[in-house]
């Protein structure tokens, strides 16, 4: 699995809050989370995110409640991967069975520049920076974790499991 696209920062310790804040969290429907992603830091980061596609953080991304909102938020804002310095581990777990890729990569945070051009192989553990010419190695994800993200979340990876020993 690849995926390109301009990054977008974000500092250390973003907590889920601040990804989607409470208040929405009366909404099941993605559109309208999407629409509120990343509120909690800047009331202008929703339509800004618009033109990122890769979410690069600092230490502790998704950290505080156990809120799934926060990545469905993300997903359907248009997020195609988050790449971070870590991750709270109920965020890490949550993204994956809802299908939105997280990696863990020392130095992303200090070496890339909001704006520049990433190139993510999640297979390799990759992450090309194309605007300043530096590849990063990432904590790789294990196999059955990239099964997950290929088929889309945790419930299409169930399915093709159950649907595969009938």
């Amino acid at each position: 699995m690849i995926f390109e696209g301009k990054a977008l920062k974000c500092g250390d310790n973003v907590d889920t809050d601040a990804i989607i804040p409470g208040r929405y969290l009366v909404s099941t429907r993605p559109e309208e989370l999407a629409a509120h992603a990343l509120e909690g830091l800047d009331p202008e980061l929703p339509a800004k995110l618009r033109d990122f596609e890769i979410l690069v953080a600092g230490r502790n991304f998704g950290c505080g409640s156990s809120r799934e909102h926060a990545v469905l938020a993300l997903k359907h804002a248009g997020v195609k991967c988050v790449v971070a310095e870590s991750f709270a581990r109920i965020f890490f777990r949550n993204s994956v069975n809802l299908g939105l890729p997280a990696l863990e990569c020392g130095g992303i945070s200090s070496r890339t520049m909001e704006g520049d051009r990433l190139r993510i192989n999640l297979r390799e553990g990759l992450v090309e920076n194309l605007s300043q010419g530096f590849t990063l190695k990432a904590k790789p994800l294990p196999g059955f974790l990239l099964k997950i993200l290929e088929l889309g979340g945790l419930l299409a990876y169930v399915e093709e499991r159950l649907g595969g020993e009938g």
